[in-house]
């Protein structure tokens, strides 16, 4: 995954993570915990142009919960491009319905297609400048 991120940043395109991070809201997790994470992630992976996560649980009505499109759309205005420029990787309904709901598309991942796979389709398939 390092490998593909690095190839990702070196072709210029921005990078965010988004996600529900609903343990905090159920009292499972702290909000320091989750950001302990996030820098975790970023050590291994590298720098991100964007980390954005909700931390409501599944019964909180709240608009940054994925499948609606905050999330995504904060992170694109983060990394000043548009939604619909963006392509969402994601391994569960919600991420892809979220990327429709923000006017982004999506590749869903799984363990046939991996999320090295999608970035190596994401590659393939940018404009050319």
């Amino acid at each position: 995954m390092q490998k593909a991120l690095a190839e990702l940043r070196s072709a210029s395109i921005p990078i965010a993570v988004v996600s529900n991070q609903s343990g905090v809201g159920r009292g499972m997790i702290t909000l320091e915990q989750v950001e302990a994470v996030n820098r975790r992630v970023e050590e291994l992976l590298g720098p991100f142009d964007a980390v954005l996560f909700c931390p409501h649980s599944p019964d909180v009505d709240c608009e940054c919960r994925k499948p609606k499109p905050k999330l995504i759309v904060d992170a694109a205005r983060a990394m000043g491009v548009d939604p619909a420029c963006c392509v969402v990787i994601g391994d569960k309904p919600s991420d892809v319905e979220a990327a429709a709901n923000a006017g982004a598309r999506s590749i869903f991942v799984d363990s046939a297609y991996t999320a090295v796979d999608a970035v190596n389709a994401v590659l393939r398939n940018r404009p050319s400048s």
